[in-house]
């Protein structure tokens, strides 16, 4: 539950803030007229998301065993994939995240201002199919569905509740150090929806070892106790893990996670903070 609600949390907030430049960016220009296709490009973001979330908890029933545990697997690997660029994207944009928003704005502003429909939508969605393909695979990797549908629903409402904060000028947050944090916590736990996909393709027969283990702790950590329960849902983590999982792990943990810290050392920034007073504050320079 506590990955899925950082998931939630992260995603959202990132969203949140998207949605904050936007907004305080048209009414800092005057252009309140456009705030309804602001609008109605989030909300279409919203139900892509939605949609594809359905698409991947129904569209799979009826398969057999084997093509089930084939699609969870690639799908697991794609989720790691979109994780890994996201936490990169944002270590590499966060600083001139207004200013790369305003251009888009200041493109699609002419007439009617339709092409924000687009921008939101483009921008929004971004995070909302991350976040369900994320959960997909969270889902599919605990084998529970309420907690991590609870976990991410809370981040995401946590990140609502922050974003508003933000715009109206009451919150002070350091985005920096606030996405390089989470972004190493999220590494390790791709890391383990990547092992997780692994196990998957394994059970599906593409890939060899399924009975080859690297260690089987079951009777220390049981899978069924609240501490073996605990770790699955955090960090993806298996009593009995075959060598091939383990080895996923640890080739994608270490170096991306180094690269991410060597990464956010390059490109941190002088300390500063997002400290928006109105909304005009928040886009200002």
């Amino acid at each position: 539950m506590l990955a899925n609600y950082l998931i939630g949390l992260r995603e959202g907030l990132e969203a949140a803030l998207i949605v904050t430049i936007l907004i305080a960016y048209v009414v800092k220009i005057g252009r309140r007229d456009v705030l309804p296709r602001i609008w109605a490009g989030v909300g279409l973001a919203v139900l892509l998301a939605l949609l594809l979330g359905g698409i991947l908890t129904f569209g799979t029933y009826g398969l057999s065993f084997a093509a089930q545990e084939t699609i969870g697997g690639l799908l697991s690997i794609i989720a790691t994939g979109l994780v890994t660029w996201m936490v990169f994207w944002m270590l590499r944009t966060a600083r001139d995240l207004k200013g790369h928003l305003h251009g888009n704005i200041d493109k699609h502003l002419t007439g009617t201002g339709m092409g924000l429909v687009l921008v939101a939508f483009l921008a929004v969605g971004r995070e909302g199919i991350e976040t369900a393909l994320f959960m997909w695979a969270a889902v599919q990797a605990t084998g529970e569905t309420t907690l991590p549908l609870v976990g991410a629903s809370l981040g995401i409402l946590t990140a609502v509740g922050l974003g508003a904060l933000i715009y109206s000028g009451m919150l002070r947050i350091n985005l920096s150090r606030f996405f390089t944090w989470t972004g190493a916590i999220l590494i390790i736990v791709a890391a383990g929806v990547l092992s997780y996909g692994v196990h998957d393709l394994q059970e599906a027969g593409l890939l060899p070892g399924l009975n080859a283990l690297a260690f089987n702790v079951s009777a220390v950590i049981p899978p069924d106790s609240w501490y073996g329960t605990l770790l699955k849902g955090t960090l993806n983590f298996s009593p009995a893990t075959t060598w091939l999982e383990m080895f996923a792990w640890v080739a994608y943990a270490v170096p991306t996670l180094t690269l991410f810290i060597l990464k956010s050392r390059q490109t941190r920034p002088s300390p500063s903070a997002v400290q928006p007073r109105t909304a005009q504050a928040v886009v200002a320079h």
